[in-house]
């Protein structure tokens, strides 16, 4: 091992070299290569400021030269003696702008192969240290192998030039939209409009006493997810069994009642109904998990290996056992959720999806006389779940309560904590023969 590392890391000065020479000869190819490479990908430091320097100037729009190059360098305190004739030695040694980005190709290998490296000592040396289970050390390393898979460097700092390009670009994407929000759609519109839709990194707690139908809203949700986006979409239920979601998920596509599905007394037209839900439901890629005992680690684990990855959700959070493993005897309860808390957003900022995770509510909503509407006190064990989550959405139908309501089956949908937007109430209908929730479209109608 010690003669491994005593090798030279990889790297291509001549590639390094001729992308910077390219980017001085022809202003016009700093854009692809911007979109490629970051300066840690340069493993020479002189290489590293110049680049850094083009990186800066090029996110505001300034000219790239040789001349503006160098005087950027200086104002950046990287410039020495020998700094512009080196940069006429990158023009001259250069062959041609045209092919930058086979050099730029060849210098991202190269830096790929250096982080490899260093995972790769940093694993062995877990390993021989003796201070972690195999199960810690294997999580450790999926992650970092996983970081470098994505082309996230996780211990560097990142400077704000290189945050801003990323920024200008995530609103060029969304200029393109055609859509009034980022995020990907809930399915229900006027919750699409309060919370911008599902956005990649957010950790959702959807809560709710147990009735008011949060496996059905999750459920909603991540088919609508499926359809539409056409990513992965992984459900994590600690309750229900696969075949029990697969009941509900067609209900919910079919339209056919819950209740006759159980039964299996099915009319013809009620048959042909589930034959095209079930087509329809095969078309997404909707991926089930029934662990009962599954950690957020093994979660994350199973997540990374899913390429086209769109949403998680998990049913739900108080059945979960600790993000380091087994509960401990005797271990404050309140301190276990909110290490699973923070674990799940922890992941959802790592994998780069929406995750919504189901909670329950403690019984002090129900004894608030008339309005039981559910407030952020009411989160069961809470901890740092109002903290760790950017919405937090509850479920409440009045109709659960008093029967002779006239829309008894009108159900709100309370937005008491949300990052990307205000706060408020979503009316929906509840639709309790397939277990779903849709929008009230008559409201829609109304002048």
């Amino acid at each position: 091992m010690e003669e491994l590392l005593s090798k030279q890391l990889p790297y291509s000065l001549e590639a390094e070299q001729s992308v910077l020479g390219a980017m001085l000869i022809d202003s016009r190819c700093v854009a692809d290569v911007i979109g490629v490479l970051r300066p840690d990908d340069f493993f020479l430091q002189q290489n590293k400021d110049i680049y850094e320097s083009i990186y800066t100037m090029f996110n505001y729009s300034e000219t790239i030269d040789p001349v503006t190059v160098l005087e950027k360098m200086k104002h950046r305190g990287v410039y020495d003696e020998k700094t512009g004739n080196y940069l006429m030695q990158l023009m001259e040694i250069t062959p041609t702008a045209a092919n930058v980005a086979q050099y730029a190709a060849i210098v991202r290998d190269k830096a790929m192969l250096r982080n490899l490296a260093v995972a790769a000592d940093e694993i062995h040396t877990s390993v021989m240290d003796g201070t972690g289970t195999a199960g810690e050390v294997m999580e450790a390393a999926e992650k970092k192998i996983y970081a470098l898979r994505n082309g996230m460097s996780s211990e560097s700092l990142t400077p704000i030039g290189v945050v801003l390009v990323d920024v200008f670009e995530r609103l060029d994407e969304l200029s393109m939209l055609d859509q009034a929000f980022p995020g990907q759609s809930t399915g229900l519109v006027d919750l699409d409009r309060m919370i911008n839709g599902l956005n990649n990194s957010d950790l959702m707690i959807l809560a709710a006493r147990p009735g008011m139908g949060k496996t059905s809203l999750a459920l909603n949700i991540a088919l609508a997810v499926g359809k539409k986006s056409k990513k992965t979409v992984a459900v994590f239920s600690l309750e229900m069994s696969k075949e029990q979601l697969g009941m509900r998920l067609l209900s919910n596509e079919s339209f056919v009642d819950n209740k006759k599905l159980l039964t299996g007394k099915l009319t013809e037209e009620e048959w042909t109904k589930i034959s095209m839900a079930s087509a329809a439901l095969s078309q997404t890629d909707i991926r089930v998990d029934d662990n009962p005992s599954i950690t957020v680690a093994e979660m994350n684990a199973k997540c990374r290996r899913l390429d086209n990855l769109g949403l998680i959700v998990i049913d739900y959070l108080q059945l979960m056992t600790s993000a380091g493993g087994d509960r401990k005897s005797g271990e404050n309860r309140v301190n276990v959720v909110s290490d699973i808390s923070r674990a799940l957003k922890i992941m959802a900022k790592e994998l780069n999806v929406p995750v919504i995770c189901l909670s329950q509510l403690s019984r002090s909503s129900e004894k608030r006389g008339e309005n039981k509407r559910p407030m952020l006190s009411d989160l069961r064990e809470s901890g740092s779940i109002e903290q760790d989550a950017d919405e937090v959405l509850f479920i409440h139908r009045e109709g659960y309560y008093n029967n002779d309501l006239p829309n008894k089956n009108v159900a709100e949908l309370i937005v008491a904590k949300n990052r990307h937007g205000e706060v408020g109430t979503v009316e929906v209908q509840w639709l309790p023969e397939v277990t779903t929730f849709a929008d009230r479209e008559w409201k829609h109608a109304e002048p």
